[in-house]
């Protein structure tokens, strides 16, 4: 029914005519062609976009480098799994009884078995089988030394001492990455690495009570554990550095960048998109120059280097920064498709339009049941752009204010804001109005 102006009756039959107006202003806007107008703007809107994309991947390092040097917990939860890892239980087992191999003298414990054979009186021929035995001995040595440190090593205590002692030496792993560290964790030539002299200590006592008394003689040792090793370990210092200063600015700073990028374009919408696909591009290449790096860095390692445990350890300290490469990537990629959704393309007014319909279809079997939105769907229909900002403002700062966001953060980060364009969607209801009710009355 129409007033004698000819206009619609009810608020809704009017906004549905502005909600078809819009629609079709919309796609006559996405087919009209863009006008020359400033080419400047788009050349800087592209500059703006490339630099953000570049200062995401140094924003996910930063956060990552910053995490490992100030957050104990993050520190602790990077290298504790490696304590059970069987390549570094191994190549620590290892280490530590060539460690102990090398002080207990072989020829000297030959020689005494040799003057107690020939104290009790025994053949100089019998006595001179005795020296035959020394590669036996070394042998059975090695084998006894092995099992116990492999021993030591699995056990559930040199869980706990890995554990405690990692977050003990973690205050110097800061000077350790500036290579000045007197501490547990140091910066030799071009190695980071673990004094594990504790576990010969561990291992020399169960030897002595073993029945093996020459392990006594064992003097008290220092020994490392390289936990990574690279030529250019210097360059990397220095620029892990660099980035742990600035980790607490650098994301900021490229969403800056990007908003400006997205703010100069002629094409608001499409910048946000290419913004968008520009940071997700970039977080696919970080992903994959982080898996060739590692190749990389395995295969310049030395012979003597264990390479099973070497990238089991390089796994455990990217391990996070992997989270966050592929949780920005996530972000990014989500706001790609949701700007592309908002478009006047045919895919996405398709999915708005079939969207739309089933939630008022919704909202209609809820009426019919008796619901009535009254105050309710009036507020929300007036301020329904302004709710919809509320929604994706909260989810930003979620995001932002989540220490370390995973990709299944982000996942369900999206599913809420969904679920509130939703149900803002169903409660959008001005039917009821007292104007749509008297404008109907008098048209009737």
């Amino acid at each position: 029914m129409t007033n004698p102006g000819g206009e619609p009756g009810s608020n809704r039959e009017r906004g549905e005519i502005d909600e078809l107006r819009h629609r079709v202003g919309a796609l006559e806007g996405g087919a009209r062609p863009q006008t020359a107008g400033h080419p400047w703007r788009t050349t800087g809107s592209v500059l703006l976009i490339l630099f953000a994309a570049l200062l995401s991947v140094l924003a996910v390092v930063a956060v990552w480098a910053n995490s490992i040097v100030r957050d104990t917990n993050r520190y602790v939860a990077t290298v504790g799994p490696l304590a059970s890892d069987p390549d570094v239980q191994q190549a620590v087992t290892n280490r530590v009884t060539d460690v102990v191999l090398a002080r207990i003298n072989v020829d000297a414990l030959v020689k005494e078995l040799q003057d107690a054979v020939s104290e009790r009186g025994v053949p100089p021929r019998a006595a001179q089988l005795v020296g035959n035995l020394e590669k036996p001995i070394k042998n059975g040595l090695e084998q006894l030394v092995g099992r116990t440190t492999e021993r030591v090593v699995s056990s559930s205590a040199f869980e706990t001492v890995w554990v405690d002692a990692n977050r003990s030496v973690h205050s110097a792993l800061d000077k350790a990455l500036t290579g000045s560290s007197d501490s547990a964790v140091s910066l030799k030539g071009n190695q980071v690495a673990i004094d594990v002299g504790p576990l010969v200590a561990k291992v020399k006592q169960r030897l002595v009570d073993a029945g093996l008394g020459v392990a006594a003689k064992i003097p008290d040792v220092q020994t490392d554990f390289v936990v990574f090793q690279s030529d250019d370990l210097g360059e990397v210092k220095t620029y892990l550095r660099v980035l742990q200063i600035m980790g607490a600015w650098l994301p900021f700073i490229a969403l800056l960048v990007a908003a400006a990028g997205v703010y100069t374009a002629t094409n608001r919408r499409h910048a946000l998109i290419g913004a968008g696909l520009a940071v997700f591009a970039a977080m696919v290449l970080l992903g994959i120059a982080l898996t060739v790096f590692r190749d990389v860095y395995l295969d310049h390692l030395p012979p003597e280097v264990s390479q099973a445990a070497a990238g089991t350890v390089y796994d455990a300290l990217i391990k996070f920064l992997r989270a966050g490469v592929r949780a920005l990537g996530a972000v990014a990629l989500i706001t790609a498709a949701g700007a592309f959704l908002c478009g006047p393309s045919r895919i996405a007014v398709h999915i708005r339009a079939g969207c739309t319909r089933s939630i008022r279809a919704l909202r209609g079997v809820a009426a019919s049941a008796g619901l009535r939105l009254g105050a309710v769907g009036r507020f929300v229909h007036r301020f329904k752009r302004w709710i919809g900002a509320a929604i994706l403002l909260v989810a930003v700062i979620v995001l932002f204010t989540w220490s370390y966001p995973t990709t299944m953060v982000v996942v369900w980060t999206t599913v809420i804001v969904l679920v509130g364009f939703a149900i803002r969607e169903f409660l959008d209801d001005d039917s009821a109005t007292p104007s749509g009710t008297a404008s109907g009355s008098a048209a009737g």
